[in-house]
């Protein structure tokens, strides 16, 4: 069935660590620059304690993560993928500087995002790449046209995860992947991950994020989305040390507001004690 989704532009959404970021970055700042001017999202270490949080560590932990979501998505030569949420480029920059006779499309739902990452990104080894803004939720690109769609810890910021992997579902080519990094919640957190994202409480530094999903609810999302389940790899371990370096970090600059210290400090408390585990996905949809 042909796409015939609504043309209009999606609404914005409110992201004060972006804010932050391109501020900085346009200020000249150029060590923030060079810790997330590609990649927007934690960092992952084989062997975390091995982790010497130079920038150049951190770095290359964040190109790890986004390496470790493309291997979920069973990423080969000659694909068609689509990075939903695709922040600064970071993650379709891996793609284009390791595979060959690739189409990505990186889409999000922040023009400014998107203007850095044109800016950024060039396609390469006879790679096409198209950035464009588009709601995650109501893909305006046709059935059955991808043949990986990846979402790198962005999917709590989206208005609703089903939704997601439906349209995700729709424009897969059958035998096609969804691989995906997200924030779980253990059982007992939940009535307590519903408060932020609650109105009252604001949108704090890193904006609205729907921390409310466990582990139970994306295999029921998955089974009923119609997706295989193929992995589910509990990675918290190996991103831990990206706490220590953004501490390391807030001592060198000046923060921006009491939220980005005190979210920062509660998720990584809540990640040693596994009350929040960080978990990669990977979901094919099924050839029949």
């Amino acid at each position: 069935m042909a796409d015939n989704k609504s043309s209009k532009q999606p609404l914005p959404i409110r992201l004060p660590y972006i804010d932050y970021l391109l501020a900085a970055m346009q200020s000249g700042e150029k060590y923030l620059e060079d810790c997330f001017g590609r990649h927007l999202h934690w960092g992952y270490w084989e062997n975390p304690k091995t982790a010497t949080l130079t920038t150049e560590d951190f770095i290359e932990a964040a190109e790890e993560l986004s390496r470790q979501v493309c291997l979920a998505a069973n990423l080969q030569p000659n694909q068609h993928v689509l990075d939903a949420g695709c922040g600064f480029g970071g993650t379709i920059a891996h793609i284009n500087d390791n595979y060959e006779n690739m189409k990505l499309m990186g889409i999000n739902i922040d023009e400014r995002q998107l203007n850095r990452a044109k800016e950024t990104v060039k396609p390469s080894k006879n790679n096409a790449i198209e950035f464009r803004q588009a709601n995650a939720c109501a893909l305006p690109l046709p059935d059955a046209s991808f043949d990986a769609v990846l979402a790198v810890e962005c999917i709590f910021h989206f208005p609703d995860r089903e939704q997601f992997f439906r349209e995700a579902f729709r424009v897969l080519k059958p035998g096609g992947y969804l691989a995906l990094s997200d924030f779980i919640s253990k059982p007992v957190l939940k009535p307590f991950a519903k408060l932020k994202t609650h109105d009252k409480f604001g949108i704090g530094f890193y904006g609205k994020c729907n921390l409310e999903y466990g582990l139970d609810d994306y295999r029921k999302l998955t089974d009923n989305c119609r997706f295989i389940l193929q992995s589910e790899h509990d990675i918290t371990a190996n991103t831990i040390p990206t706490y220590r370096f953004l501490r390391q970090l807030g001592k060198q600059f000046s923060v921006p507001n009491a939220m980005a210290v005190a979210e920062t400090l509660a998720a990584e408390l809540l990640s040693k004690t596994r009350l929040i585990q960080y978990y990669i996905f990977s979901l094919q949809k099924p050839f029949d």
